[in-house]
């Protein structure tokens, strides 16, 4: 996962301690000191060469994980809704109504816009209620420049959210088709196929995603109400220790190659999947590659969560960084530190501790090989502790608590939400069902 807002360096701030309105990010452990370590240290951790450079060595099955290549991305597709909007509200306005039209929420707001009357442009002009795809129904719709004309242009950075973020198109489309054959009425559909759309894509999240990425029993556990950080007052918010240090653990699970589809060949990430373009037809996802599918062959694995990330991430490409006078801010690992200093986070080892969790040794962090004297990164923490819990597999202890809670309490805050559905509500798509278009 390649967020956007991930490739500018952060710039030093005082730390937020809590979060003083809708739109800002706020601190989970607002009382844990910042780490603080020299820009050398994190160039030398970082960098091309460094300790979180593991080369251009080919997809070794010993560097691959247990979970299916394509859920890193679904985890960016998830990021990009939840920071979707971020404008500043007015003084004088009604709380309630920022509470649901500007926290954070998984509500497919890039996908919508604003919906038919507010985003016109998304919708198709003889049936308002389905939006619009390239005209052979293959790539995002596209102006005569390339350019995605999508709610949020972070979905079109790489083939992979593109290619994903079209699939949710034909999903609604087919929502669509499916509550008009039901008997909805005409003025009724639109909400009634985005509401059936939504409600699907956070099952995904409780039911598939977070179980693979921070284990089905934690993922039970904080469903059931066992929330120790994450407990916002009344608005929802991101902490910086969720955003920029343990929702960036897919950065580790980046392959060096993807095959696409059963035919044609491996391509690596970058350059070959850069975005902002129109999709290649080579290029067009078979979505079994990528994902497990009953009565398919399994799909390919992603990288183990271990610190280390391909190199294609650590030269990242200018198209995507822009100019960069230090060359560091080429690798993705140094933006990723920068970051977390940037906004204050602190060590790995004091959250593991607040958590009640045995911190990590030195030798198990390994940062003292690169001359790293005192504590670790909280990014790099979540990244190591992942390997050495849980083999790379999934999450560990501090990692999985901040994604699952952040995750599950912003669910459990928007009252719109599936956790909110009527029990007699149930789904009828798995996730590789609706990227394949299996929506009856």
């Amino acid at each position: 996962m390649i967020h956007s807002h991930c490739l500018a360096p952060a710039r030093a701030q005082r730390p937020i301690d809590a979060p003083t309105s809708p739109t800002m990010y706020g601190r989970l452990f607002p009382d844990l000191p910042s780490l603080s370590a020299e820009q050398e240290s994190l160039f030398a951790l970082g960098r091309a060469g460094g300790l979180c450079d593991c080369g251009d060595t080919a997809d070794e099955p010993s560097s691959l994980g247990t979970v299916a290549a394509g859920w890193p991305f679904f985890g960016q597709f998830v990021a990009h809704d939840i920071t979707a909007d971020r404008s500043t509200p007015q003084a004088h306005a009604d709380l309630s109504k920022l509470r649901n039209a500007r926290s954070p929420r998984l509500n497919l707001e890039g996908l919508y816009g604003d919906g038919p009357v507010g985003h016109p442009f998304f919708y198709q002009r003889a049936d308002p209620a389905k939006l619009l795809t390239a005209p052979d129904g293959g790539d995002l719709l596209r102006n005569g420049e390339g350019t995605a004309i999508i709610g949020d242009p972070r979905n079109d950075s790489h083939v992979v959210v593109s290619q994903m973020h079209l699939a949710f198109v034909h999903a609604h489309n087919a929502f669509v088709d499916r509550v008009r054959a039901s008997g909805v009425s005409e003025a009724l559909v639109f909400d009634t196929a985005a509401r059936e759309l939504m409600w699907h894509y956070q099952t995904i999240v409780l039911r598939e995603f977070l179980p693979s990425l921070i284990g089905p029993e934690l993922t039970e556990l904080i469903m059931r109400g066992d929330r120790r950080y994450y407990r916002p007052d009344e608005i929802a918010y991101i902490p910086l220790e969720f955003a920029d240090a343990a929702y960036r653990y897919g950065h580790s699970q980046i392959r060096h190659r993807y095959r696409l589809s059963s035919v044609g060949d491996d391509v690596p990430m970058f350059p070959d999947l850069l975005g902002f373009q129109p999709v290649a037809v080579k290029h067009r996802i078979d979505w079994h590659a990528l994902f497990n599918a009953p009565g398919a062959p399994p799909a390919a694995r992603a990288k183990k969560i271990d610190g280390r990330l391909v190199g294609s991430l650590i030269a990242l490409p200018v198209a995507l960084t822009g100019a960069c006078e230090v060359e560091e801010y080429h690798s993705l690992a140094v933006r990723d530190l920068e970051r977390g200093q940037g906004v204050g986070l602190p060590s790995g080892e004091a959250v593991a501790r607040r958590m009640g969790e045995t911190p990590l040794s030195t030798e198990e962090v390994g940062t003292s090989r690169t001359g790293w004297s005192g504590e670790t990164p909280l990014w790099y923490y979540v990244l190591r502790e992942a390997d050495v819990r849980e083999a790379g597999n999934r999450l560990g202890p501090v990692g999985a608590r901040i994604v699952g809670e952040v995750l599950i309490g912003l669910l459990d805050l928007d009252t719109d939400s599936v956790r909110h559905a009527p029990t007699s509500w149930k789904p009828s798509a798995t996730f590789i069902d609706l990227l394949t278009r299996q929506i009856r």
